[in-house]
């Protein structure tokens, strides 16, 4: 609509016509401080899941890792035979089972994916570099009781790294036939314990849940003779 002029010749704009006008210093103000704040909340919110996301796998990968070396810890154990690997020099008597706080010998037969197969003497023992503790293993061959000295000796492969305690315990039967104490050294080291106790604690003070091992060839103090229980009722 054109405009019109009015009496004294001044142009007159349509009543309809809106002004235009800017948005104010604190209207400004107020869109950018509400912009910060959500952005804020963006970050925090992400921030917050991205912690989550990171604990979580932390705790997967914990828990895979203690499953990996209950379970060959528990297996090797568990495979534990009666074999001498060697013979003590005070009592000449065999040695068939050593066992100290932080450390385990024993022979059992080796899987053949980690070698040759076989009875090995399976060396456990908490190794320290400095600060840093880990539980590792090495193998060697038995044969005729005695252990084979390779001309190469691998150094132990790592079970756990960064720990801070690592704790071997021992069980066998008393003298009446029933379980005795837990032990920190197994002292009848031509025997099987019944029993084998490993405790694990990471460098960040979290214990591992304690796992306990049953020997199936164990018998220790008091318990049956290796051979077996007597035959009864044959040979009449």
């Amino acid at each position: 609509m054109p405009a019109t002029r009015r009496a004294d010749g001044r142009a007159h704009a349509p009543a309809g016509r809106s002004r235009q006008r800017g948005f104010t210093l604190i209207e400004v103000l107020l869109a950018t401080v509400l912009l910060a704040s959500g952005l804020a909340l963006a970050f925090a919110t992400l921030r917050a899941t991205t912690a989550v996301v990171e604990r979580g796998e932390d705790m997967a990968q914990r828990s895979d890792r203690m499953r990996a070396v209950e379970g060959f810890l528990r297996r090797r154990l568990a495979g534990a035979l009666p074999m001498s690997f060697s013979l003590d020099d005070a009592s000449g008597q065999p040695l068939r089972f050593v066992g100290e706080p932080e450390r385990v010998r024993f022979v059992a037969d080796l899987p053949n994916y980690l070698g040759r197969g076989g009875p090995h003497l399976h060396d456990i023992a908490v190794h320290r570099d400095g600060a840093e503790m880990g539980l590792g293993v090495s193998f060697s061959m038995v044969q005729a009781g005695e252990t084979v000295t390779e001309p190469q000796t691998r150094p132990p492969e790592v079970l756990a790294a960064g720990l801070r305690e690592a704790r071997f315990r021992y069980r066998g039967m008393d003298d009446g036939g029933a379980l005795g104490p837990w032990q920190d050294r197994w002292e009848a080291t031509d025997q099987l314990p019944v029993h084998v106790s490993v405790d694990l604690v990471d460098a960040r003070g979290d214990a591992w849940p304690t796992m306990v091992v049953a020997l199936p060839q164990g018998r220790g103090v008091g318990g049956v003779p290796y051979g077996g229980p007597p035959m009864i009722g044959k040979g009449r």
